[in-house]
């Protein structure tokens, strides 16, 4: 025979494309549009109802950026229609290959109702099936005219990113608006071909199945009247029945298909734009739900289903139907589905109990795995808090996107740094966003690294970002796949079951050990400072509300626990947490608004602790410690006065002078108080730091120098730091100047003045307080550059096989070579308050009190001593997407600590990021709880959610060490048990001698509650 394939493929080719694909609607009829512009932000249904429309023509330019515009549409079902599937069809004119970031809108009947949105790929609303000829049509449609911010390849710099910079000129033009007949046979045909042809050329040359299915479609195309597509379409589907009913080899691969739309809750649109987003998506996923009995949707973050209850109840409505069927799957059990790497270990045990509550609550329904198919790289705690969180399963994608390695498993369990398992899958077929095509179906199969072991790979279907979520085109997909020969069978279902199966299927799958981290968006550890600075300083105001509101309500009458205001200001921080706010990857919109939202969090946090404060009555200034140790350092007084005080973990003192140990010395540039001396440069760096209690150099060259790199990576600006940013930078020792500013007793502080670039200035004052090894560098940059990065390195004499880096309730530790591949591609990596490097008997650490992104590597000198240097990463200035990302003021405190132990690491990370608070109150009771016992350390302090008044205390093991503690309350205990993290008891606590005995296994996190006597 001879090999015709190519003008086969050719042939099918152009008929489906232009002459079945183009008879799909039979017959159209236009509706008549009118429109109205509302005015600035979006308006409500009544509103839009009520305003004057003018006539709109199709063709005509519409929508500012960011702007909405309401469409009236009116028209009639023809008579002769009768019979027939009619739809509405319309087309806004969207642009581009992506289905989302761009135009889109709901369709609304008159009384307000939602009926289904319309999208790039998702174009139609039913009307009637079949139709009785005569209906009439009457729809008001509110469309967005979101600008496209990526368009150009993420290469264009834009100003779109900002309402206050986009503009107000037209970015659409309204193609069509039409009444139109589905002709079903030639929409089936259509499919038919499209699912036989990708199939077809996925198969090898030599396969005699791709040559079958090639002869077979030949022979079908000479069946197509091309005067008639709609009258020849039933007798080409017949012909080509024979070749889509070949079932599929006995062992054939199985996806597991879950309708899934990812939307970001923002990204290249603002959190208002999100809200509408989800009613858009949700509406079609209802529709099609009632559509296809067999279709199965699952759906994450407990925030985006809060919008649509509280601003679409009828969507609402129609979702808590469809959950009730079965077709509706709320997975995840987080709030939103957060960034994987920078959230405090808190944050993220509340990202759990808030999406779990959520579920449970309003579907009665326990998530039972957690979905997180697009945060940049996942931390190590993450098995232990997702178990606590009654979790079985872990699903992600991204980490397929390495940009060196490529990950070995597709199933396996991972292990955390307490040694809890989950059992986790990534999707092989390397999308979140699959439809179920010929190429997605073969690279499931290609990439699926578990063959000989398991058999079967999930994989989430449907457009996102506002795309409208899954088609009934990717539903007809599925079920011409479910079992045909040359391709993996897909089977449509819930995730839970197919995790089941998998697990059932692969009990012995291979174990990871660790952090999975991701190849490639290093970059998000530093992006958007004041964002990542926002969220860290919320996390503790959090923290130091909830323990002084505890305190107070267990001892100062008639305060009233603010439970509500709490769980408010909670969800609005985990929010931000969303995997494109706090990682930098949002527009300017974005990032301005959290901004503000911060400032506002923090304003009422720190109002919330005023009052709990006061609550505990009248009296003279008292420092108050909402760190989990006990603390003797310089606090200033209401005038400014530093004042040397003893204050315990989580309690109060006297602003009373206690006495140091020795004072601080200023004698020119050197500070000294006898615990460390530490001379300052002429040019501003730290020439040396020596630890007097151990008698040796800290410093193998200069400490705190300031390294200003080109920064331009290869693709994705704001997510990305590549490698080559090292070879290409500017050290900044040209100091203006270099002051003493304080000589006290209690603190000695120099200013380092520098300006640079392109009018940028850093000011650095370098504190060194009584009693106290910690060096402080309190920085205030006026930040003007772009496509440039900052660092500070502090070289130290240490030869460190490893770093250890704090993480979510435990720390990780990293080699400090390059001995593989692995270990090169993280020349880039993230951390939380402190840094940490140790060889037998002596360490150094490196604190933080906003930052997370930083670099560890090691020379040899040719004295033979190791130079190991940990280098923070400050800010940086990307501008694609948000051109002006980072620039402007920061103010932010890092600092370097002598003779540190890890526990010295763990208590001053707390000790910088939890500053004693100075306020009038009376003599302050005793600690809520206090801890006897190394290693056992309180990270919340609260009153139970259920409103019981119990108190409830997560510790967890910070050493990585077993410990044994004795938990002391300062109430009377009547009562004490161990819970999960939604405060369910799983079993009584051991008491003792009054208080709770507490026994830990490295890294191991703990939930008490404390029944109050």
């Amino acid at each position: 025979m001879h090999d015709e394939r190519s003008r086969i493929e050719e042939r099918v080719q152009r008929l489906h494309d232009q002459r079945i694909k183009t008879a799909i609607y039979a017959a159209t009829v236009p509706f008549e549009v009118e429109a109205w512009q509302a005015p600035g932000e979006p308006v409500p249904f009544e509103e839009a109802a009520a305003a004057s429309y003018e006539p709109f023509a199709m063709g005509t330019p519409w929508g500012p950026p960011w702007g909405t515009t309401w469409f009236r549409m009116r028209g009639e079902v023809p008579a002769e229609w009768a019979g027939k599937r009619v739809e509405a069809v319309i087309d806004l004119g969207f642009v581009g290959d992506w289905p989302g970031n761009q135009a889109e809108a709901l369709v609304h009947l008159t009384d307000g109702t939602p009926l289904k949105a319309v999208n790039p790929l998702n174009q139609y609303v039913a009307i009637a099936n079949p139709a009785t000829g005569g209906e009439t049509v009457d729809y008001l449609v509110e469309a967005a005219s979101n600008p496209d911010i990526l368009a150009d390849n993420f290469s264009k710099i834009t100003p779109l990113g900002d309402k206050l910079t986009a503009g107000d000129q037209p970015i659409y033009t309204f193609r069509s608006a039409d009444i139109a007949i589905l002709d079903e046979d030639v929409w089936h045909l259509d499919l038919d071909v499209q699912v036989l042809r990708e199939l077809m050329l996925e198969l090898g040359e030599h396969d005699p199945r791709r040559h079958e299915i090639a002869h077979a479609l030949d022979r079908a195309m000479d069946l197509l009247d091309l005067d008639d597509v709609s009258g020849s379409a039933p007798a080409v589907r017949e012909a080509l029945q024979p070749v889509l009913s070949r079932p599929a080899h006995a062992s054939a691969h199985t996806v597991s298909g879950v309708g899934h739309a990812h939307i970001d809750s923002a990204w290249l649109w603002p959190i208002r734009e999100t809200k509408r987003k989800t009613s858009r998506t949700f509406s079609n996923v209802t529709s099609l739900a009632e559509e296809y009995d067999d279709f199965i949707f699952a759906c994450s973050q407990a925030q985006q289903y809060e919008w649509v209850r509280d601003n679409y109840p009828k969507v609402w409505a129609r979702i808590q139907e469809s959950v009730k069927k079965g077709q509706w799957a709320p997975v995840g059990g987080m709030w939103v589905e957060s960034d994987g790497n920078l959230p405090g270990g808190e944050a993220v045990a509340r990202q759990f109990i808030h999406g779990k509550r959520f579920f449970i609550e309003h579907f009665g329904i326990e998530t039972k795995g957690v979905w997180l198919p697009d945060s940049f790289g996942y931390n190590a705690a993450y098995p232990q808090i997702a178990k606590l969180a009654g979790n079985e399963w872990f699903l992600t994608q991204k980490i397929s996107w390495n940009q060196t390695n490529r990950f070995p498993h597709h199933t396996f369990w991972w292990e955390g740094i307490d040694g809890t398992r989950i059992f986790t899958h990534f999707p092989p077929v390397d999308t979140y966003n699959a439809r179920f095509s010929g190429e997605e179906m073969s690279r499931a199969v290609r990439n699926y690294q578990e063959k000989g072991g398991a058999s079967r790979s999930l994989a989430p279907f449907g457009w996102g970002d506002g795309g409208g979520g899954p088609t009934r085109e990717i539903m007809e997909r599925a079920r011409r796949l479910a079992d045909l020969e040359g391709s993996a069978k897909v089977v449509v279902e819930h995730p839970d079951e197919f995790f089941a199966k998998a697990r059932e299927e692969y009990p012995d799958a291979p174990v990871w050990v660790g952090e999975l981290y991701l190849e490639l968006h290093r970059a998000t550890y530093t992006s958007q400072a004041r964002t990542k600075q926002g969220n860290r300083r919320s996390e503790h105001l959090l923290r130091e509300a909830e323990l002084w509101a505890t305190t107070a309500a267990l001892h100062a009458p008639g305060y009233t626990y603010p439970h509500e205001q709490l769980d408010r200001l909670w969800k609005t921080v985990l929010l931000h947490q969303f995997h494109d706010i706090l990682p930098g990857s949002s527009i300017a919109w974005v990032h301005r608004e959290a901004e503000a939202e911060y400032a506002r969090v923090a304003g009422e946090l720190k109002e919330l602790t005023a009052e709990a404060l006061a609550a505990l009555g009248a009296g003279g200034p008292r420092a108050f410690n909402t760190s989990p140790y006990d603390r003797a350092e310089v606090v200033r007084t209401a005038d400014g006065a530093p004042v040397y005080v003893e204050v315990p973990a989580s309690g109060s003192a006297p602003l009373a002078d206690a006495q140091p140990p020795q004072p601080v010395t200023v004698s020119g540039r050197v500070l000294d108080n006898g615990l460390v001396r530490v001379e300052i440069a002429a040019d501003g760096t730290l020439s040396s730091v020596r630890d007097l209690r151990a008698n040796r150099e800290v410093l193998a060259d200069q400490g705190n120098l300031l390294r200003l790199h080109t920064d331009l990576p290869n693709y994705w600006d704001a997510w990305d730091i590549d490698k080559h940013y090292q070879n290409r930078y500017t050290d900044l020792l040209d100091a203006t100047s270099v002051t003493v500013v304080e000589q006290d007793p209690l603190v000695g502080a120099v200013r380092v003045e520098r300006s640079f670039g392109k009018g940028s200035t850093i000011t650095q004052t370098i504190t060194v307080r009584a009693g106290s090894p910690r060096i402080d560098i309190e920085t205030d940059i006026d930040w003007h550059e772009t496509e440039k990065i900052l660092k500070a390195a502090f070289p130290v004499d240490i030869r460190a096989p490893h770093s250890s880096a704090e993480i979510q309730f435990g720390h990780i530790q990293r080699p400090t070579h390059t001995n593989t591949s692995w270990e090169a591609a993280r020349f880039e990596v993230s951390g939380h308050r402190w840094v940490h490097l140790g060889e037998p008997g002596y360490g150094v650490a490196v604190i933080n009190d906003s930052t997370y992104g930083h670099d560890i590597s090691r020379t040899v000198r040719e004295d033979g001593g190791t130079t190991t240097t940990v280098r923070l990463s400050l800010v940086r200035a990307p501008r694609i997407p948000d051109p002006e990302a980072d620039q402007g003021r920061h103010r932010f405190t890092y600092a370097l600590l002598p003779g540190a132990t890890i526990e010295d690491a763990v208590a001053e990370g707390y000790a910088l990021n939890l500053p004693l608070r100075v306020a009038e109150a009376a003599g302050a009771p005793a600690p809520v709880v206090s801890v006897e016992g190394e290693g056992v350390t309180v990270e919340a302090v609260k009153l139970a959610d259920d409103a019981s008044g119990d108190v409830v205390v997560r510790l967890y093991e910070s050493r990585g060490g077993r410990a044994q503690g004795v938990l002391r309350t300062g109430f009377p205990l009547a009562g004490a048990q161990i819970t999960d993290l939604l405060e369910r008891p799983t079993e009584d606590a051991d008491l003792a001698d009054g208080g709770v005995s507490v026994t830990l296994r490295p890294f191991q996190i703990l939930t008490l509650r404390l029944r109050r006597g």
